[in-house]
C-alpha cells in the first residue's frame, strides 16, 4: 500500500510540473490517465478520481451542500496542499477535536443522586424467603434456590442431586412433560436447572408479561414432580452416557478427584452420579430426598427485573403452605489432603496441586483475598492470552507459559463453599516434562506466599481485573438472580456490591501473601491423570511446603 501511494505521488508530481496548463485546458482524458496509471502502477481508482477532478474543474463544477440532515452540519477540517487540490476542498477553520462544537446538544449526565438497585427480601411465615431486584428492560429472570446438594446425600445412594438436575421440568401432578415444554415454548421462555455440592437451582426467564406464569411453573416443578419410573429410567440412561463422556475430560475428572482425595465426609462425596450407584436410584429415592431437603426454611425465590410487591403477590399463595423446618445441620466434612492417580492412554499428563481455603465464603476478608489471588496467578492454555482472570499479564502466563514451550496449560482455579474450599493449580504437559511441571507449580505457590515476591503493580492489576469481571458479570440478569439466591442461602442477606469493591480495593500485599501462607500451610492434595509414571511421589512434593 505504501509502495502504491509513493508511486502515485511520483506520478502526480510529474503531472504538476506540466500542471497548470493541463488543469486550465482540461485536456487530460480518462483514457490517457488510465494509460499513465498502467505505466506508473497507479491504481485505476485514483486515475478515475483524477479524471473526474480535472473534468469538474475544467467545467467549473463544484460540490453541492447536503440538505435535510438529522443533526446540524458543521464544516469539517480539510487537508491542504496537493491533497486539498486533488479533492477540490478549501482549508477550513473549524475547532480541533478536543474543543466542543457549537450547536450540539448532548444528553444530560446521570444525576449524582442515583443509587444502585435495591434488593428487597420478604420472609414468609413458613420460612420461605422471596427476594428481588427491579431493573429496566423487557425481560425478567426468576429462580428457586434450595440449600440442598450432594453433601446431603446418603453415601449409599450417591448421585441423587445429579439425577434431580436431569429430572427437572419433567411431568408433575398438574402437567405432563410435553405440556410443560409447549407452555414454555408458547411464551418464548427458557428454563434451566443446575446442581452443585451445596445448592440446587431452578431458573426461568421470559419477558416481563409472562413472569407470573414462569413463577407458577417453577413452583409446580419443584413441589409437584411425579418422578415416573419411565422418565427416571430414561434419564439414568442419559446420565450413564454423560459419565462416559466425562471420563474423557481430564479437567472434570481432576476436580472430582481433588474432592474425593482431599475431603473426608460430605464434600468428599461425588457430585456426578457414580456408575456403581445408578442401579440404586429410582423414583422413590428421589421423592424421599426431596421431601427431606426441599423444605420451606431452605428455599429462596429470587428474581431480577420485576416489581417485588407483584412477585410477592404471586409467590405467597404458591409457597405459603410448604412445610419444613429451617436450615439443615452442617454436614460433617474435614479436609485431610491426599493423593489420587489414574493411568490413561494419553501422551499428555494432567496434574493438579491443591490446598484448603479455610473458612470458605463465610470468612469474607480471606475470600476476597483468595479471589484476587486466583486472578493474580491467572494462567490459561498455551494459546490463550485474554479474558478476565487470565492472560499475558498474569503470573502463570508470564512466568511459565511464556517461557516453557513444553507446558500446554497452566491455570489457577478455586472451588469455594460456605465453610471451606480448595485452591488449585492445574497443569498439562507431555509425560517427560512432568517432574519439572510439578516443580514449577510448587515454586509458584511458594512465590505468592513469600512477602516481597508480588509487586504493587501486579496486585493492582489483579484487583482491577477482579472488580471489572464481577461488574461485567452482574450486567446479566441471570447472574444477578443467581447472586441474590445464593448469597441469601449463604449469608442470610445480599451484601451490597460496594462492600465487595471496597473489600477488594483495601487488600494489601501483606493480605494476599498472608492468605497464600494460610493456604499452603494446609495438607496438600494431589491428583494426576494420563501417563502418571513420572509424576513425583506425593511425600516428596508435600515436604517442599513444610
Amino acid at each position: 500500500m505504501w509502495q502504491a501511494a509513493s508511486t502515485g505521488r511520483h506520478f502526480v508530481g510529474s503531472r504538476l510540473r506540466n500542471g497548470v496548463t493541463t488543469q486550465a485546458r482540461g485536456l487530460q482524458s480518462y483514457a490517457t490517465l488510465c494509460q499513465a496509471a498502467s505505466m506508473h502502477d497507479l491504481p485505476l481508482t485514483l486515475a478515475s478520481c483524477l479524471s473526474e477532478r480535472f473534468t469538474s474543474q475544467a467545467r467549473g463544477i463544484h460540490s453541492f451542500p447536503m440538505m435535510f440532515q438529522a443533526v446540524p452540519t458543521h464544516p469539517l477540517p480539510q487537508p491542504s496542499g496537493i491533497l486539498a487540490w486533488l479533492a477540490g476542498d478549501e482549508p477550513s477553520n473549524v475547532p480541533a477535536l478536543y474543543e466542543p462544537m457549537h450547536g450540539i446538544h448532548l444528553p444530560p449526565h446521570l444525576s449524582s443522586d442515583m443509587k444502585p438497585g435495591e434488593t428487597k427480601i420478604t420472609k414468609l411465615k413458613n420460612g420461605v424467603r422471596v427476594a428481588s431486584e427491579n431493573s429496566p428492560g423487557p425481560t425478567s429472570i426468576v429462580g428457586i434456590y434450595i440449600d440442598s446438594g450432594s453433601i446431603h446425600e446418603s453415601p449409599s445412594v450417591n448421585g441423587v442431586s445429579h439425577l434431580l438436575e436431569r429430572m427437572a421440568f419433567k411431568s408433575t401432578s398438574n402437567r405432563s412433560h410435553f405440556r410443560l415444554v409447549r407452555e414454555v415454548e408458547a411464551i418464548g421462555g427458557n428454563i434451566m436447572a443446575n446442581a452443585s455440592r451445596e445448592q440446587m437451582a431452578y431458573t426461568a426467564d421470559s419477558i416481563k408479561t409472562y413472569m407470573p406464569e414462569m413463577v407458577e411453573l417453577l413452583v409446580d416443578c419443584v413441589r409437584n414432580s411425579m418422578y415416573y419410573d419411565w422418565e427416571v429410567h430414561d434419564q439414568l440412561v442419559r446420565v450413564k452416557a454423560e459419565i462416559g463422556e466425562i471420563a474423557n475430560n481430564p479437567q472434570s475428572i481432576l476436580l472430582e478427584a481433588l474432592h474425593s482425595a482431599g475431603y473426608a465426609g460430605a464434600l468428599g462425596q461425588p457430585l456426578l452420579a457414580p456408575e456403581a450407584s445408578l442401579h440404586k436410584l429410582n423414583g422413590e429415592v428421589l421423592i424421599d430426598f426431596v421431601s427431606r431437603n426441599y423444605t420451606a426454611g431452605r428455599i429462596v425465590l429470587a428474581a431480577s427485573g420485576c416489581d417485588h410487591d407483584e412477585l410477592l403477590q404471586i409467590a405467597e399463595p404458591l409457597l405459603s403452605d410448604l412445610g419444613g423446618g429451617g436450615p439443615p445441620t452442617p454436614s460433617a466434612t474435614e479436609y485431610v489432603g491426599g493423593d489420587w492417580r489414574q493411568a490413561a492412554d494419553s501422551p499428555k499428563t494432567h496434574i493438579a496441586l491443591a490446598f484448603e481455603v479455610p473458612g470458605g465464603w463465610r470468612n469474607e476478608k480471606d475470600s476476597f483475598a483468595v479471589t484476587v489471588l486466583q486472578t493474580l496467578l491467572g494462567g490459561g492454555g498455551s494459546f490463550s492470552a485474554g479474558g478476565p482472570g487470565k492472560g499475558m499479564y498474569s503470573r502463570l502466563y508470564s512466568r511459565v507459559l511464556n517461557k516453557y514451550e513444553q507446558v500446554q496449560s497452566f491455570t489457577a482455579f478455586n472451588s469455594i463453599y460456605n465453610n471451606t474450599g480448595i485452591f488449585s493449580i492445574h497443569a498439562t504437559s507431555g509425560s517427560d516434562f512432568v517432574p519439572y511441571l510439578v516443580d514449577l507449580a510448587t515454586k509458584e505457590f511458594i512465590a505468592v506466599a513469600t512477602p516481597g515476591e508480588v509487586t504493587d503493580a501486579e496486585l493492582q492489576r489483579a484487583k482491577n481485573t477482579t472488580i471489572s469481571a464481577v461488574l461485567m458479570n452482574l450486567e446479566s440478569r441471570v447472574v444477578v438472580t443467581e447472586d441474590i439466591g445464593r448469597q441469601i442461602l449463604t449469608y442470610g442477606n445480599r451484601k451490597p456490591l460496594s462492600e465487595f469493591i471496597q473489600g477488594v480495593q483495601s487488600l494489601s500485599l501483606q493480605d494476599v501473601s498472608g492468605v497464600a501462607q494460610k493456604i499452603i500451610a494446609t495438607p496438600l492434595t494431589m491428583a494426576s491423570w494420563g501417563d502418571v509414571v513420572q509424576v513425583p511421589r506425593f511425600d516428596q512434593v508435600a515436604n517442599r511446603f513444610s
